[in-house]
């Protein structure tokens, strides 16, 4: 084990011997169970004068790369009157190996840093954070959310999208990287996020070649035939084109905008969430990460061009104008990174939580897969 993970499991040994119960907003939950109606009161009321959180009930478990849970909130009178959220979602770093993998990976520093830091600079369709804190030595964290039930429905591998949501996905994504384009904010305010380099070097301590290797053989024939002949060239490859993006042109990139991180609101309103890859890098992998999970691949062939050329045209409203030419010979660089995402996921390697289930990262591969062999990204690299 590294020193960090010795440090992460030294400290959660300690945790699990003595759970201590949290009472203010400054102490972080190593447990659910260790939360208490004073810290959600402290956390949930503190703007509205005597207002208080006199129950809660958690919902059961949902585990992946973070633990989620569900908390049902009851409120004394002036805590109703306020119209305080009767639910709250939360996302923390609870089990072993899910601090490991958040801690080794920076997840944690990434979503706190969006939400203290990033979150009120946009005007996009995002979730809004109530509270969210982490501990950089023992990698406790908790991210307390608004509620999307009732408010939004998640899409998936199934969710079939349209022209018209491939569009809305396109300008939110310009929304995210135009105000921050090579942004002084970036070495400033910003300056704790990661780069992309370092963001996904990080997972290395994972085993992540092996992982993707494993995976890329797993996904069996949905990889193209001529991909597959070349497998021992991608992850090479893969790290060839994440060299080349410490020389780009720097934003604020969400970096995990897969399909599944995509909803609408009751309103009909495109949204994305889970910021835990938020950096700073390359605009390219934001938007071919987007369009070729979002996009079946026979959709992805027939609007991929119109819909970068939107992009770049979204870009160009907002002040920031683009070289569309050499910006997509890096869209598709960036595939290999994306992939490697979903190779990782479908065969995890020991010590890694489960992330999601097979029959996603199959639909997802197939559709990466096949843009990589489209692109021959393998020839750019």
């Amino acid at each position: 084990m590294s020193e960090l993970a010795d440090r992460i499991a030294a400290a959660f040994a300690a945790e699990e011997a003595a759970p201590q119960p949290v009472t203010c907003a400054e102490e972080i939950p190593a447990r659910y169970e260790c939360i208490t109606s004073a810290w959600l009161t402290d956390v949930l009321c503190r703007d509205i004068p005597g207002a208080a959180v006199t129950a809660h009930r958690l919902d059961t478990p949902d585990d992946g790369a973070n633990n989620r849970r569900r908390i049902f909130l009851t409120y004394n009178a002036a805590g109703e009157a306020a119209g305080l959220p009767p639910t709250v979602f939360c996302k923390a770093a609870q089990g072993l190996n899910n601090r490991l993998l958040m801690g080794h990976s920076g997840a944690i520093l990434c979503e706190v840093t969006f939400f203290q830091r990033v979150r009120h600079h946009l005007s996009i369709e995002t979730a809004n954070a109530r509270h969210a804190a982490y501990d950089p030595k023992t990698f406790r964290s908790i991210v307390v959310l608004d509620d999307f039930a009732g408010y939004a429905e998640f899409c998936d591998e199934t969710t079939v999208v349209d022209r018209a949501f491939a569009e809305a996905e396109v300008d939110l994504l310009a929304d995210i990287h135009a105000p921050f384009y090579q942004s002084p904010l970036l070495e400033t305010d910003l300056a704790a996020l990661p780069t992309w380099h370092t963001r996904f070097s990080n997972l290395s301590h994972w085993r992540l070649e092996e992982s993707c290797a494993i995976g890329l053989r797993e996904a069996g024939d949905i990889i193209p035939p001529a991909l597959r002949a070349r497998a021992t060239e991608i992850w090479p490859a893969t790290l060839s084109t994440l060299d080349r993006q410490k020389d780009l042109p720097a934003t604020l990139c969400h970096g995990d905008t897969h399909l599944k991180n995509w909803y609408v609101t009751t309103a009909g309103k495109i949204g994305l969430a889970d910021w835990g890859a938020t950096h700073r890098g390359h605009w390219s992998r934001d938007l071919v990460y987007t369009l070729t999970t979002s996009l079946t691949v026979e959709h992805r062939r027939l609007w991929e061009r119109e819909l970068f050329a939107r992009y770049i045209a979204r870009m160009a409203a907002a002040g920031v104008v683009l070289d569309a030419e050499a910006g997509f010979v890096e869209y598709r660089r960036a595939l290999l990174t994306a992939l490697a995402f979903w190779t990782m996921t479908l065969k995890p390697a020991e010590g890694m939580p489960d992330m999601q289930p097979p029959a996603t990262s199959l639909v997802f591969i197939e559709r990466l897969a096949a843009a990589v062999d489209d692109h021959d990204v393998l020839g750019l690299a």
